[in-house]
């Protein structure tokens, strides 16, 4: 009587064990294979195999372990199972009735054979087949729906052969309730596991809809929610991996990466409420519309009130037989149309933006706005009104100071509205992550004006993925796709000025992260050769204290 409660003990220590273990797997093919290997444990089995169900009714090998066969397929043992899914049901509706596995997994009962040479109820012929080509001997079969709490079936188990010290048993019922038991608490974790990557596959979905409707806002940023998060995986991976140096104790599970990734995807979420007329500024005179064409349509009336003026003037020597004033009044005509067409081409070029504008194009723009008037509705003014001479003088790109800081709200509005959201533990650091992207090592940058110290390692990544993947871009109006020798030249010295972290910097080239990056979303002419002693800042591995 003593023997047999401490037997039950046991049995009841070890299913708590079991329950604890169940409940605390993340890994669905894991928790998959434990169930297996608890149902074994329980019932001495000398094999098994568990099954999961699919969206098409099949029944798929998850696990297929034999102790005698030194058989371990599937699982987390990486090695595939060679079988084809098993259909619950027939292609006519009717149940599969040659499977052992699908008939318990249509009718839902739990079947216990004892001898599967000595059985006329069920199709065996599958399992003498494999005895057959195996050189084994199946004799005691438990087989296990398993269903969650709606009753719902979400996967079989199946046990062969109970063993007694040397000799192969019958599943016993003390066993058969224990497994039976394992299987409702199984089922109980498989469902959370289940809802749990249903939730975070919701929740993934929904962050790269996100950025995809914030990519499609525009066609001149398009795709670039998609690639920061890309560039910003690649580039932490490098990190991860570096064994040298003051970041080589940087390393991340499976749940940074994935905290990570979200963090890549939001980064930007808050341009969806900048207006579209300034993200889709191509042009420094575009708003709804680019204003280039009232400019042309202005001196193409310029030239037509100078040429009336002068063919005035031209008439009236003639009438008074001045050959030599007729001449000169067609010279200077012919010059001023000359100089207002050089004006017109331009002010063109500048409309387009640069990276930097000279101050004598500003000082010309001022002098043709200025200097030519022109008459409109019988009104005389200014061929460029102040707002449009205020535009073609910005200095770099296409917006103007105020544009700029509507455009920097995105970061505010960014971390406002990833810091309203409940994030679980596991991502409580996505607004931090996705927040600093603009930050600079020096504290120069923005929302929060952030130095190096304030940020962490996955933050200042992004900042340098964010800056990398700017410069390299192919579809901004007012530059040409860079060659990546000109992106790593503008982020070295970026790092000269304490903008980027200059330890990740050096990691980013180390690794060649440019390069993996730029061989999926870069064009091919862009591609070029590095020399590394030209990148400021760069010192090379081999050269580093």
């Amino acid at each position: 009587m003593g023997q047999a409660r401490t037997t039950h003990q046991d049995a009841l220590r070890h299913m708590v064990d079991i329950g604890i273990r169940l409940s605390s797997e993340r890994d669905t093919t894991k928790l998959l294979e434990d169930i297996l290997q608890a149902a074994r444990d329980l019932t001495n089995a000398d094999g098994g195999t568990i099954y999961s169900i699919t969206d098409n009714n099949q029944l798929r090998f998850e696990t297929l372990i034999n102790d005698s066969l030194n058989l371990y397929l599937g699982g987390v043992s990486g090695d595939p199972i060679p079988f084809p899914n098993i259909p619950i049901y027939h292609d006519d509706g009717n149940p599969n009735t040659n499977a052992l596995v699908a008939v318990a997994a249509a009718t839902g009962e739990i079947i216990n054979i004892e001898d599967a040479y000595n059985c006329s109820e069920y199709d065996l012929s599958a399992a003498r087949s494999m005895d057959q080509k195996n050189g084994y001997h199946t004799l005691s079969v438990l087989t296990f729906p398993m269903k969650n709490h709606e009753g719902l079936l979400n996967g079989v188990l199946q046990l062969i052969n109970a063993q007694e010290g040397d000799k192969v048993v019958p599943f016993k019922p003390p066993a058969i309730e224990l497994v039976q038991t394992l299987t409702s608490m199984a089922s109980v974790a498989l469902n959370n596991r289940h809802l749990i990557d249903s939730m975070e596959s919701l929740f993934q979905s929904l962050t790269r809809l996100i950025a995809k409707a914030i990519d499609e806002k525009s066609p001149y940023t398009g795709g670039h929610c998609r690639r920061v998060p890309e560039l910003t995986m690649i580039f932490a991976e490098a990190v991860h991996n570096t064994e040298q140096g003051p970041l080589s104790t940087f390393r991340m599970t499976d749940a940074d990466r994935y905290e990570l990734s979200i963090a890549g995807w939001l980064h930007d979420c808050g341009k969806i409420a900048t207006p579209e007329y300034v993200m889709d500024k191509a042009t420094k005179l575009q708003t709804l519309y680019d204003r280039i064409s009232l400019v042309d349509a202005k001196l193409e009336i310029a030239k037509r009130d100078l040429e009336i003026r002068f063919l005035k003037q031209i008439y009236q020597a003639e009438r008074s037989g001045d050959d030599e004033l007729c001449q000169r009044l067609h010279s200077e005509l012919e010059q001023q149309l000359i100089s207002i067409e050089e004006d017109r081409c331009f002010l063109h070029k500048i409309n387009i933006g640069s990276e930097f504008m000279a101050p004598e194009d500003q000082q010309r723009v001022r002098h043709i706005g200025k200097d030519m008037q022109v008459a409109i509705g019988g009104e005389v003014q200014n061929l460029l009104s102040d707002d449009e001479m205020y535009n073609l003088s910005i200095a770099k790109g296409t917006l103007t100071a105020e544009e700029r800081k509507i455009v920097n709200r995105h970061m505010d509005i960014t971390l406002e509205m990833l810091e309203a959201l409940p994030f679980p533990k596991h991502l409580r650091r996505v607004p931090e992550y996705a927040g600093g992207h603009h930050e600079k090592m020096d504290g120069t940058g923005y929302p929060r004006g952030l130095t190096r110290e304030q940020m962490s390692v996955p933050a200042r990544i992004m900042a340098i993925a964010d800056i990398f993947e700017a410069l390299s871009a192919s579809d901004r109006p007012y530059k040409n796709a860079k060659k990546i020798s000109e992106c790593l030249y503008i982020m070295g010295k970026l790092k000269l000025s304490n903008h980027i972290d200059p330890d990740l910097f050096d990691i980013f080239i180390d690794h060649k992260v440019y390069l993996s990056f730029a061989e999926r979303f870069l064009k091919a002419e862009q591609i070029d050769d590095i020399d590394y002693s030209k990148i400021p800042g760069y010192i090379p591995p081999e050269s580093r204290q």
